[in-house]
């Protein structure tokens, strides 16, 4: 009878073949707790300051709980980065790419992963080495191109590579495709060329479906990277369209160019609270669509997944 205790208190504590201990459990939560704390505390320091009244923070005692619910810095971002058209012009730049951009990629990784032609595993090197020179090795050859197109400054210029497979680390997206259609069961695939289906049926009916997660993600990751870069983007659309990362980076001067000096109180000119603020709307759409496609996301897995033969 004791040594049933000591075994029930030994798998209790350190677990069996089946089940996690506890010790185990408490550790993996502190684990994740910690990872969390990490990724969570800049966003939480940003918000909880961006709602901070003047007098909150120039009061060493409040410092996670304001006074009040202050929107008044959020009023002054908004104003600042011209908020609406401004969302309006990254919308474009970012999400019109990105959906070209996933739908070629799909198509190359499906070529890659489907068919054989002589060529192909230098055509798949070079698809690698895109991703491997950094893009402002090729920056200067590109923007001539444009210029010599008359693309320079135009959303075509960002259009034009997504649709030729070549956007903004397109190459990825492509490995992606390429590994998911790799494990896609080419019994599927035989089974419907038996029953006269064409490649492009196939592709449509059989493969897209198995790939949502690819999509999802792809599309997803795509819309951030063109979200948040900068570089090409300014050379590229050299100022003729404003996004929020290029807004935001004028940030600064742009509100204090408000607040000219001996014109009124210097705090309104050294408010952190308002930067914050810019810098959290400026998130806060990436985050939303973080959001709703994480339920897609796993929602998805659920329908396309398929058992083994």
């Amino acid at each position: 009878m004791k040594r049933f205790i000591q075994e029930d208190v030994r798998g209790f504590l350190f677990g069996s073949r089946t089940k996690y201990g506890l010790i185990f459990t408490i550790l993996l939560y502190l684990l994740l707790i910690a990872i969390g704390f990490v990724y969570l505390y800049p966003l939480l320091f940003m918000f909880v300051t961006s709602m901070k009244t003047p007098g909150d923070l120039l009061n060493p005692m409040v410092q996670w709980v304001p006074t009040e619910f202050y929107i008044g810095n959020y009023l002054k971002a908004f104003r600042v980065l011209e908020y609406p058209s401004t969302l309006a012009s990254s919308i474009m730049i970012s999400v019109i790419p990105s959906v070209i951009q996933t739908a070629v990629c799909s198509l190359v990784g499906y070529g890659l992963a489907r068919y054989r032609f002589r060529g192909k595993n230098l055509l798949f090197l070079l698809i690698l080495a895109t991703f491997i020179i950094p893009a402002q090795n090729t920056v200067i050859p590109q923007m001539l191109t444009y210029k010599s197109l008359g693309l320079l400054g135009n959303i075509f210029s960002l259009i034009l590579p997504a649709i030729v497979g070549q956007g903004y680390k397109s190459a990825i997206f492509i490995l992606i495709f390429y590994q998911t259609f790799q494990s896609l069961p080419k019994v599927l695939e035989e089974a419907a060329r038996l029953d006269g289906a064409s490649d492009i049926k196939i592709f449509i009916q059989i493969a897209l479906p198995a790939a949502i997660p690819a999509f999802i993600i792809s599309l997803l990751f795509s819309v951030v990277w063109y979200w948040n870069e900068t570089y090409l983007t300014v050379i590229f659309l050299e100022g003729g369209i404003q996004s929020l990362p290029m807004q935001l980076s004028k940030f600064v001067q742009a509100y204090e160019n408000l607040y000219p000096p001996g014109t009124v109180n210097i705090f309104d000119r050294l408010n952190e609270a308002v930067k914050l603020a810019g810098t959290f709307l400026n998130i806060l759409p990436l985050l939303l669509m973080y959001f709703v496609l994480q339920k897609w996301f796993v929602e998805s897995i659920d329908r396309s997944g398929i058992t083994g033969e």
